[in-house]
């Protein structure tokens, strides 16, 4: 299926195919080697493998801990770019599942089983990639032109897109030719071995459907990013006296690495990733992108002032929970309808102003929650990580 290329251009273009075949540098990896003629290392490939699904494993998880998060506390569902997150953290779960899923799945003979995952792998790739992409043109809307609320049914519209874009993509995929999806053998090592995934066959389809549709994704991600930066760097020099005495150079790091990971700029470690730099760069991959769900958990919930108010609001029990009328929980509020602009838009996924408030309403669902040794529990390890925060 794939042959050993000798020419730079076919080079460049294969590792571009490489970097990018999968989510994680799990196939990235072996791919490359396939084009090496098999001159591979099975131990850094055993590693890569182990890092890429333990990563996924934990990430799953705590996607699921995110999304439960924003789903169970109304308040923090309130502005758009909380539902946005909420999106891509679905869509990234449900990769992730799929993916973890893949390998087994492509054990069996049943063509059709193995055409429907690599379908679904590609689909969930797509969205997650979109999602990453509609997150940066939401900031580009908040920050840069300001007029995100004069949009009309503007989630409605975000989701025809993120949801419904992709699909175009792969129903055309699969139109054209059923068997663009199948078993594919994507590793060869030296002891004569391989290993078998279901995705695309088809290096047209995965030029223009995979490769194309993240350097598009990707660009413009990376672009919003650069404009936002600068556009804040501006504001917070022209208005220094609207800055939180408490906001450090810390802060800002953190928000931007939340930034980041949010935006999917950690797929920019494939562009170095050849030459000498070429294994380095794919453990930074590996680790980085598999971990994605994990970041994503810790920069927009464990790290956020009003979400950690909210767990020890109603998970929490005894002398560690927090009242509603608190100290604490007005001092969080008023911080919050204090924040400018920029301050507001920096601390992702809260990129505007209009949503700086958002948890200055008190919602009764305490009893959402039953099990207080449990509430407790998970308290305790709330408390433990805001005080080292």
């Amino acid at each position: 299926m794939y042959s050993c290329k000798t020419n730079d251009l076919t080079v460049l273009f294969y590792m571009i195919k490489v970097r990018n075949y999968k989510v994680y540098s799990l196939l990235l990896y072996n791919m490359y080697s396939l084009y090496l003629c098999g001159i591979i290392d099975r131990k850094q490939a055993q590693i890569l493998t182990f890092i890429t699904y333990i990563g996924c494993g934990i990430s799953a998880i705590f996607l699921a801990l995110t999304l439960l998060t924003y789903l169970l506390f109304e308040k923090l569902l309130r502005d758009i770019p909380a539902k946005i997150l909420v999106q891509l953290c679905l869509s990234l779960l449900l990769l992730n599942l799929v993916f973890l899923l893949d390998g087994w799945l492509a054990l069996y003979p049943a063509v059709g089983l193995c055409i429907s995952t690599a379908f679904f792998l590609h689909y969930f790739l797509l969205t997650s990639f979109t999602w990453a992409g509609l997150e940066a043109l939401h900031m580009y809307l908040s920050i840069v032109r300001v007029f995100t609320p004069y949009l009309s049914r503007y989630m409605l519209k975000f989701s025809m897109i993120g949801w419904g874009l992709p699909l175009i993509v792969v129903i055309v995929v699969i139109s054209v030719d059923k068997n663009n999806y199948g078993l594919v053998t994507y590793g060869k090592y030296t002891d004569g071995t391989s290993d078998d995934f279901c995705w695309l066959r088809n290096d047209i389809a995965f030029y223009v459907g995979v490769v194309a549709y993240f350097l598009l994704i990707f660009a413009l991600c990376l672009l919003v990013f650069i404009v936002v930066m600068v556009q804040l760097s501006r504001i917070k020099k022209q208005n220094p006296q609207n800055q939180p005495p408490n906001r450090g150079v810390m802060t800002d790091l953190r928000s931007i690495a939340g930034l980041i990971i949010l935006l999917g700029l950690t797929w920019g470690f494939s562009l170095f990733a050849w030459g000498p730099l070429y294994l380095p760069f794919v453990y930074l991959f590996t680790i980085f992108n598999s971990l994605q769900g994990f970041l994503v958990f810790v920069f927009h919930c464990a790290v956020k002032e009003n979400v950690r108010r909210q767990w020890r609001t109603y998970l929490c029990c005894g002398s560690l929970r927090l009242a509603e009328n608190s100290d604490w929980s007005r001092t969080a509020t008023q911080n919050n309808r204090n924040m400018s602009v920029t301050t507001a838009t920096i601390s992702a996924p809260h990129f505007t102003s209009r949503s700086s408030s958002v948890i200055s309403n008190a919602t009764n669902s305490s009893g959402m929650f039953t099990g207080h040794n449990l509430q407790c529990l998970a308290c305790i390890f709330i408390q433990i990580y805001h005080n080292i925060l």
